[in-house]
């Protein structure tokens, strides 16, 4: 005679085993905030115990929504994309969402489509592409949620995805600006890796502001945001005479650029001003403390999240499971006309609290001709 067929662990029977309330395992399951880290353990624990498996899809119908965000991040430990990806969980988890992250790599062809699929499949209400980088073909992604894209990716477009972050370009224009107008008649530029969307902002950056004060453009050197290709870099810089001020990609290289001018003999700032980006927490204790761009990633996390809710927040309105039109007060689409039937473009938000100089000692005026 077959045996009866039991019923897969509940809720209820984590709560159980754990000795906690219903309540306490949907919070713990949801990611949500209020729970201490040993009640946590010992729910998870439990469930581990059990075999118990969310029904994420039941889930979803019941709240219409998953309260768990996306990330397509890339695998890295420099400090700018590692420091937002801390500032997007710490985030999340204040406003009671959790994060699910899948890391890329650099150079994976299809990277970015192949992580959101993943994240897709796993249940999120939206998506973060964090750093982007040029993969060398077009993206073919159209995922059915909002997005959230940290810099501009060419082929991520449609009317849920949203651009945020601190501007590369105004970074790029700030640092180099700074240089000008202490007096040098140019700027060098030592550029991360062209792949990378942030690097090529920054370069921008770089030459609008030389193109505006008329000063010449030199030949940026391309680094990978090591100090060692900073050191490398600025080997090359340290034996031209005309070289007077740098504007470098990351502090990292910047760390580069000092230890080979100081082998040189070129003292910084007096022959050669040096400013950074990033503000790591070694820049205020070098020889000489780096002026640098610090970037506010608990800022950047805090405004690209919200107008992410937002998006998130218009997708699972009643209105929007029903198919029905949005309200009077929802957003037109910057291109549509009269009659039009085009789809809304990405929208593009800049960051309230944009990216801020500071100003430290490895940059001065330059020396007179035959001064000390």
């Amino acid at each position: 005679m077959p045996q009866p067929r039991r019923r897969p662990p509940g809720g209820t029977d984590v709560a159980r085993l754990a000795g906690v309330s219903q309540k306490t395992v949907s919070r713990v399951m949801n990611g949500e905030p209020y729970v201490s880290e040993q009640v946590r353990e010992r729910v998870l624990a439990a469930a581990r115990e059990l075999g118990y498996r969310r029904n994420t899809a039941a889930r979803a119908l019941h709240l219409g929504r998953f309260h768990r965000i996306g990330v397509a991040a890339l695998g890295s430990s420099l400090y700018g994309p590692s420091s937002l990806l801390v500032a997007l969980e710490r985030e999340a988890r204040e406003i009671g969402y959790a994060l699910a992250v899948v890391n890329t790599l650099e150079g994976e062809g299809d990277a970015v489509m192949n992580a959101v699929e993943s994240l897709l499949g796993q249940g999120v209400d939206a998506i973060v592409v964090s750093e982007p980088i040029d993969e060398g073909r077009a993206l073919r992604v159209d995922p059915d949620v909002p997005v959230l894209s940290f810099g501009r990716l060419p082929g991520l477009d449609g009317p849920r995805v949203v651009v945020a972050g601190a501007s590369g370009v105004e970074a790029g224009r700030r640092a180099t600006e700074h240089l000008l107008g202490l007096g040098h008649a140019t700027v060098w530029h030592v550029a991360g890796p062209r792949r990378w969307w942030a690097a090529r902002d920054r370069a921008r950056g770089w030459r609008e502001a030389l193109a505006a004060a008329g000063a010449a453009e030199p030949p940026p050197l391309e680094g990978d945001w090591s100090p060692a290709s900073g050191y490398a870099a600025g080997r090359v810089l340290a034996a031209d005479p005309e070289v007077t001020a740098v504007f470098v990609a990351n502090d990292d290289m910047a760390v580069g650029v000092l230890r080979a001018l100081a082998e040189a003999g070129r003292a910084v700032p007096g022959d050669v001003s040096v400013v950074g980006m990033d503000d790591i927490p070694p820049a205020a204790y070098l020889s000489p403390p780096l002026t640098t761009i610090r970037q506010d990633f608990a800022a950047v996390a805090r405004h690209g999240l919200a107008l992410l809710v937002d998006e998130i927040e218009r997708a699972t309105s009643p209105d929007a499971r029903l198919g029905r039109s949005p309200g009077p007060d929802a957003r037109p689409s910057p291109d549509a006309g009269s009659g039009s039937e085009r789809l809304p473009r990405s929208r593009a938000h800049p960051d309230p609290l944009p990216a801020r100089l500071v100003v430290r000692e490895s940059t001065a005026p330059p020396r007179e001709p035959g001064g000390h």
